[in-house]
């Protein structure tokens, strides 16, 4: 079966991505002010909310099926080239960054606290609009309802939004641009990182590529809409890469995904798990003691820098309950029973319990499921870090579709089964309902369809995922077994 079809239906997807960013400003995507002669470029054309979310839903829905129909053809013997996974993710990584970013207004908020930091502030405790008076060309132009809300991000991600504020020097669309390089490299790096993982096994090769690398949704979500995210992706998989023969390397690695995004420390769960497990004791200890000397020595001058309130505004995000969520179902049928105070309180830690009871089930379920890495470490932290980073993205109350690469990641180096159709449709969903991205210009009627989907259908959607995950779990390691002819068993 040829990879035709996936391409056309990827490169269509891409293509309406870029257009919709490259028009102009709209609901889709926030304005960034004059025009200078460094990307990123749009024609000012200020398209009508509606036609950029038919556009964003089309792309959404063009992006899952070129990725469903790539991994069917993979599973009948088809194979990319190294040369077109390299040449085709760089063009399309390349095409994200030359257009405004797109799908929410983000990375106003990350460049702004990149610009509080590299004046000499502290983002975390202060409000972007209350900087300089509000006067300030880069952080007056958050937009609602982040003005004023600091940062809830770590040290490690402040430190490169400092360093895109500094690039920028006070220009605000020549600032995001520098931000959209960092988010475009790390893509890369990532894409790098699985390919080198995987080059050993052409099939495995294949699909780390089409899950990843030339994957359309991720793309969109990661590269196009320039979400921090990817960055402590990036650094999660080279501490997974890096695992094995080099622990320390591997440790400042991890702790650079741990100060990007703290859920992060599902990785280095993940990989002391691995060293456990597949290294002698005295082997593992060894390891596990130079990977963590590693990451605290990243993690702790780090904190020190940014300061013992770094995680403030963490605790305010934990009793968040997004739309397209299964908790939106909890919410809206308790809030008036228990009150939105005590609704919010629960919903955190019955979370975190059901998230550990599924890590347990799903665990069990891949023990022992084939991935497509030479190295015995490496996979099995890549499935530990699919069973945890799943584990928490289907029960989290709040989730936004770029919360979910964290999964998409390590789920790459697995040997194919069930759980791809599971992600790509739950990745696919949110996509959809978080559709054009921002709260600001949208007609009634757009503003009416869309909080429908992301409110009264997407949470049933994102329950029917959990439901199956769970139901697969329960059923047992067959339902989740994947045929490996073509891939390493570990």
């Amino acid at each position: 079966m040829s990879l035709r079809p996936a391409a056309l239906c990827g490169v269509g997807s891409l293509l309406l991505v870029v257009a919709t960013a490259a028009a102009g400003e709209s609901a889709a995507a926030p304005g960034l002010g004059p025009h200078t002669v460094l990307p990123p470029w749009d024609a000012g054309r200020h398209p009508a909310s509606g036609a950029v979310t038919v556009a964003l839903v089309a792309a959404y829905a063009l992006g899952g099926l070129a990725v469903l129909l790539g991994l069917r053809a993979v599973s009948r013997g088809a194979r990319l080239p190294g040369r077109v996974i390299g040449v085709g993710g760089a063009l399309a990584v390349l095409a994200c960054v030359l257009v405004p970013p797109l799908g929410s207004a983000d990375h106003l908020s990350y460049v702004a606290y990149g610009r509080i930091a590299a004046q000499g502030g502290d983002p975390y405790a202060v409000a972007p609009i209350g900087w300089h008076g509000g006067t300030d060309p880069v952080t007056s132009a958050v937009q609602p309802p982040w003005q004023d809300t600091p940062s809830v991000y770590g040290p490690v991600t402040t430190a490169l939004q400092a360093v895109a504020a500094e690039a920028g020097n006070g220009n605000l669309r020549t600032t995001v641009w520098f931000w959209q390089l960092i988010a475009g490299a790390a893509f890369l790096l990532t894409a790098y990182l699985l390919d080198r993982i995987t080059r050993p096994d052409p099939a495995a090769r294949t699909r780390a590529a089409l899950l990843w690398t030339v994957n359309p949704l991720l793309l969109a979500e990661l590269v196009a809409g320039a979400h921090v995210d990817v960055l402590a992706v990036a650094f999660a998989m080279a501490a997974l890469a890096l695992a094995a023969r080099q622990p320390f390397a591997a440790g400042l690695a991890l702790g650079g995904a741990v100060g990007s995004k703290v859920t992060f420390a599902l990785f280095g769960l993940a990989i002391l798990w691995a060293l456990v497990t597949r290294l002698p004791r005295r082997d593992a200890g060894r390891a596990a003691g130079l990977g963590a000397l590693g990451a605290l020595l990243v993690l702790v001058p780090a904190h020190l820098w940014s300061g013992s309130h770094t995680y403030g505004q963490l605790h305010r995000a934990t009793r968040s309950i997004s739309f397209a969520t299964p908790w939106r179902l909890v919410a809206d049928n308790l809030d008036g029973v228990l009150g939105a105070d005590t609704v919010r309180s629960l919903a955190g830690p019955l979370s975190a319990g059901f998230a550990v009871l599924l890590a347990l089930a799903l665990g069990r379920a891949l023990r022992g499921h084939p991935t497509g890495v030479p190295d015995e470490v490496t996979g099995a932290a890549a499935r530990a870090g699919v069973v945890l980073a799943l584990a928490w993205v289907l029960t989290v109350p709040y989730a936004l579709p770029w919360y979910d690469a964290i999964a998409w990641a390590p789920l790459a180096l697995l040997a194919p089964g069930v759980l791809d159709g599971v992600l790509l449709a739950r990745l696919t969903v949110l996509a959809v309902a978080y559709a054009p991205g921002r709260v600001v210009g949208l007609s009634d009627d757009v503003e009416h369809w869309t909080l429908w989907f992301r409110r009264d259908v997407a949470p049933w959607l994102t329950l029917a995922v959990l439901a199956c995950v769970v139901t697969l779990t329960v059923r047992g390691t067959p339902f989740l077994r994947a045929d490996a002819r073509t891939m390493r068993e570990l």
